[in-house]
C-alpha cells in the first residue's frame, strides 16, 4: 500500500500512473476510534488499482508544542508527505462542533503543498457524524486552495457498537457506498487537477 511512484501522468509502460492519496488521521486522543476508522477507510481505498493509498497518522509524528521558529524534523516529514500525496482523505472526528487542535496544527505546517489538490473527508461523531467539524475544515481547505469534495463518509457514533465500525447491515452498506461515490469523485479531481498542473502554473 505504501508503494511509491516518482513523477506524474504515465509511467514507462504507458500506463496512468497510480493517484498518490494520503488518508490523514487526524485525532491523537488516548482512546481515539480515529485510527479504526481511518485504516478501515485505507484499506478500502487501497483495493482500487488506480489509486495508491498512504495513511498519514498524526499520532506517529512528534511536533512541537509550540511553533519553532525553523521547522523541525516531524514537521518537515509531515509537510513531505503532504508535498507527495495528490489527493487527501481527512478522517476527523468531532469536538465541540469543531475539528481537534491536532489537525488543525498539522494542516498549517504545510502551504504550497496543499494547493491545487482534491480534499475528502471521513467524519464521526454523535449525532451529527462529524459533519460539523468538516464544515469547519471546509473553510480552512479553502483558504489553502484546495477543491474539497461534497460528498463524503459521516459515521453516527449513537449507531454504533462498542465500536465506530460495529454497525448493523443496513448502515455499513450505506457507510460503504457512501465510501465509493467519495473515492469516485476523489479520483475524478485529482486526476483532473494533476493534468491542469502538468499543463500551466497555478495563480494565487
Amino acid at each position: 500500500m505504501r508503494q511509491r511512484y516518482c513523477g506524474e501522468g504515465e509511467r514507462d509502460d504507458g500506463a496512468a500512473t497510480p493517484l498518490r492519496v494520503a488518508v490523514i488521521i487526524g485525532s491523537t486522543r488516548e482512546g481515539r476510534l480515529g485510527d479504526a476508522i481511518g485504516r478501515w477507510f485505507a484499506e478500502l481505498a487501497g483495493k482500487r488499482d488506480e489509486l495508491e493509498v498512504s495513511v498519514v497518522d498524526l499520532a506517529d509524528f512528534d511536533f512541537p508544542a509550540r511553533y519553532p521558529d525553523r521547522a523541525t524534523e516531524p514537521m518537515a516529514d509531515f509537510t513531505a508527505e503532504v508535498g507527495r500525496a495528490e489527493a487527501f482523505v481527512v478522517v476527523t472526528p468531532e469536538y465541540n462542533r469543531s475539528f481537534p487542535a491536532s489537525l488543525k496544527q498539522a494542516v498549517d505546517y504545510a502551504y504550497d503543498e496543499w494547493q491545487t489538490k482534491p480534499v475528502a473527508f471521513v467524519s464521526y461523531g454523535h449525532g451529527s457524524g462529524g459533519l460539523y467539524a468538516v464544515e469547519a475544515l471546509r473553510t480552512v481547505f479553502t483558504e489553502l486552495h484546495t477543491v474539497t469534495l461534497r460528498n463524503g463518509v459521516s459515521i453516527n457514533l449513537f449507531d454504533c457498537g462498542v465500536d465506530a465500525l460495529d454497525i448493523d447491515a443496513v448502515t455499513e452498506e450505506r457507510r460503504d457506498r457512501d465510501a465509493s461515490v467519495l473515492l469516485d469523485q476523489l479520483g475524478w479531481w485529482g486526476l483532473g487537477l494533476r493534468e491542469a498542473r502538468a499543463a500551466r502554473p497555478y495563480i494565487c
